[in-house]
């Protein structure tokens, strides 16, 4: 009997990874009774990381004190997962979608909320964290997240400054005899999908303090005081952070190479990794997977990709079960076959609300294709099964 795999991201405001999983698996059965199927739920860094990988690996979401963006009390969640690792999502503190467009002052706000995350995640005996950047209503730098972790952003005076936009332009030193000593004994890695600097047109500041609430003279401002920031960490630390993937989040990616020597890698690589990936498909005949739509995007970064990459490095087929495919969207290398739910005209509308139906629909789609196949015996459709050698 053959044995399936399923690794879907979810299909944003419809279903979740495991009610693909479930979808899917009902199908399999039916078409290929005695059938192996086994279910690990993934993403690609944005929202949701967190909880998926805390499914997949057994661990468990926990509440922690923090702040938001602006300095409100808040409560949020981060994944402690086994073996003493933590998964916090940025925008579970400092997120974008936690401040109301009316009140976006992205010189007044800053990452604290992540480094108390952090704080607290090591508290509770994480050493390895991985923190995934993305959806931040900040552009300090991190300097918000090193303060929370002892470190002191000091001004011309030694004044101690809090860490927000607009002091870019005021630190001149960095004190890092209270920093978290564990800092030292933990390992780091920031989930990143973008490859932008710290400084320039594609830098942090101008690419993405728009969208945040800056005006021009905002993002003028915001530019030199990043400027003065980059000189700041090149001259305490001895390297130039103005690299590749810094600019993530407001320069958080900068923030968190300096500062706790974080090694920055994609999303859906860093999940693969977490969750074992490579270690499932050894026993896999065929992987389903899948996102919300297959678009021009997909090929950079996300799950679908990411999963489909993976498979065709240990030679096992994929398929892709999408919400709908973008025109002259074309799938990415190591996809076999794609099977969109909305497979004939619909509104979006009756897509989305009839999204279970039309999922569970296309699964049984495709693994009657598969059975057909099977029955002919044709290799190229046939799920390939693992031989047993004799005894």
């Amino acid at each position: 009997m053959p044995d399936f795999l399923f690794a879907s991201d979810s299909l944003k405001g419809t279903l979740s990874s495991a009610q693909t999983a479930e979808l899917l698996a009902a199908a399999a059965r039916r078409h290929f009774p005695g059938c192996r199927t086994q279910a690990v739920p993934m993403a690609d860094g944005g929202e949701g990381t967190a909880h998926a990988l805390a499914l997949a690996q057994g661990g468990r979401m926990v509440r922690a004190a923090a702040h938001d963006a602006l300095g409100r009390p808040i409560t949020a969640s981060y994944a402690l997962l086994p073996h003493g690792r933590a998964v916090i999502e940025m925008a579970a503190a400092a997120g974008l979608p936690l401040v109301a467009p009316a009140e976006r002052d992205v010189e007044a706000a800053s990452t604290t909320g992540v480094g108390e995350l952090i704080k607290d995640a090591l508290d509770r005996g994480a050493r390895d964290v991985t923190i995934a950047l993305g959806g931040s209503a900040t552009n300090d730098g991190g300097m918000g997240c090193m303060r929370a972790l002892g470190y002191r952003l000091l001004g011309a005076g030694r004044e101690e400054l809090a860490g927000r936009g607009c002091d870019l332009a005021l630190v001149r030193s960095i004190d890092r005899s209270h920093a978290d000593p564990r800092l030292a004994r933990t390992s780091f890695t920031v989930m990143c999908d973008v490859d932008n600097p710290l400084l320039g047109q594609s830098g942090a500041t101008r690419t993405f303090a728009p969208q945040k609430g800056a005006d021009a003279a905002c993002v003028e401002r915001l530019e030199r005081g990043m400027a003065n920031y980059a000189r700041v960490l090149e001259r305490t630390f001895g390297e130039s952070f103005d690299v590749p993937g810094a600019g993530a989040a407001g320069g958080m990616g900068a923030g968190c190479l300096a500062f706790l020597g974080a090694r920055a890698e994609p999303g859906v690589r860093r999940v693969l990794s977490l969750v074992g990936f490579d270690r499932l498909l050894q026993d896999a005949d065929l992987v389903v997977t899948g996102e919300g739509r297959l678009d021009a995007q997909t090929a950079h970064g996300k799950v679908v990709a990411g999963v489909a990459a993976a498979c065709a490095r240990a030679g096992v087929p994929c398929v892709a079960v999408v919400g709908s495919v973008e025109p002259g969207a074309t799938p990415p290398a190591g996809v076999t076959a794609v099977f969109p739910t909305a497979s004939g005209p619909m509104t979006l509308d009756y897509a989305l609300s009839h999204a279970t139906e039309l999922y569970a629909q296309t699964a049984e789609r495709l693994f009657s294709a598969l059975a057909a196949g099977a029955r002919l015996g044709t290799p190229e459709t046939a799920p390939p099964r693992h031989e047993v050698p004799p005894r």
